[in-house]
């Protein structure tokens, strides 16, 4: 296997929990709120998945328990910051603190152990392609991560769940005018938020790389949430941003392979490069973000 079909086979799910935690907090900045807690969502849903499965519980109630606790987290955020209309980044930071400790208090006793992965699932034909087939032999979550972009591509493009939402994101005051619950919507989108970063954290932990260590988040969060200004607030973009930085993600493995003589340091520090080098070429046209943005981001709403 050559270098291209190396990145090629393992960029969607290098790119799943950094899709999963951004479509999450895709919903949330939607609806006017920012929550960076998300690294340490991460690292909270990453635990849980981890012990349960650990233990025997299986890969399914692992994501199930990772989706519940992520949400019972940013559920304490909204408390905060959408109850007691606490900042909004500071609160964050609070939460991103809080399940990163977490996370490091649950898992200090499984510290370099493993677990058993699950199966690759091969699409019938195009698996056999040559190069690209590779982009066809994935395991389950990958799909349904797919499936989850389009959906929630469908929902704010079609539904009009996905119009209040937006609505609630531009002008709370407009849509608390006309009969829409704005602070039910948003501690909904939160809650939502949290259960995918939740699931993005089991799937790093109990499918990527089954194994525990402490701080094997490793930043996947804050690109995430840094995803969501790179796709300007659109779910097509999202979805090519973390397609972008999964591959990335492995080309320093894919350099080692090689042979490339580079130091390993700046291999691995490769996708936080991008995110910077990216996101200052985005903040440079405003015109963009004016056009995508939310007009309320961030910004508490008082009846």
């Amino acid at each position: 296997m050559n270098a291209i079909e190396f990145i090629l086979g393992g960029m969607l799910a290098a790119a799943t929990p950094f899709l999963l935690a951004a479509l999450g907090e895709l919903v949330v900045e939607r609806a006017g709120v920012l929550n960076l807690g998300v690294e340490g969502l991460l690292a909270f849903g990453a635990a849980l998945a981890f012990i349960i499965v650990y233990h025997g519980g299986g890969h399914i109630l692992a994501f199930v328990a990772a989706g519940l606790g992520g949400a019972a987290l940013a559920l304490v955020f909204a408390l905060a910051a959408l109850g007691f209309r606490a900042n909004q980044v500071a609160t964050g930071l609070a939460i991103s603190i809080l399940g990163q400790g977490l996370s490091a208090l649950f898992g200090k006793s499984y510290e370099a152990l493993t677990v058993k992965g699950i199966p690759k699932l091969a699409v019938p034909g195009l698996s056999q392609m040559p190069v690209l087939g590779r982009l066809f032999v994935q395991d389950a979550v990958v799909w349904l991560s797919l499936a989850a972009t389009l959906a929630i591509w469908t929902m704010f493009a079609y539904t009009k769940l996905g119009l209040v939402i937006r609505a609630i994101g531009e002008n709370p005051k407009a849509a608390h005018a006309i009969g829409y619950p704005v602070i039910a919507v948003r501690v909904a989108a939160v809650a939502f938020g949290g259960m995918m970063a939740g699931f993005a954290g089991a799937y790093a932990s109990v499918v990527y790389t089954p194994l525990w260590a402490d701080g094997m988040i490793a930043g996947r969060g804050w690109i995430a949430i840094a995803l969501v200004v790179f796709g300007t607030w659109l779910t097509g973009r999202i979805f090519l941003g973390a397609c972008l930085f999964g591959a990335v993600s492995l080309m320093g493995l894919a350099a080692q392979a090689t042979g490339l003589d580079l130091p390993s340091q700046l291999l691995s520090s490769l996708p936080y490069l991008v995110t910077i080098i990216v996101l200052g070429i985005i903040s440079a046209d405003r015109r963009l973000l004016k056009l995508n943005g939310v007009a309320s981001l961030g910004e508490p709403f008082e009846r």
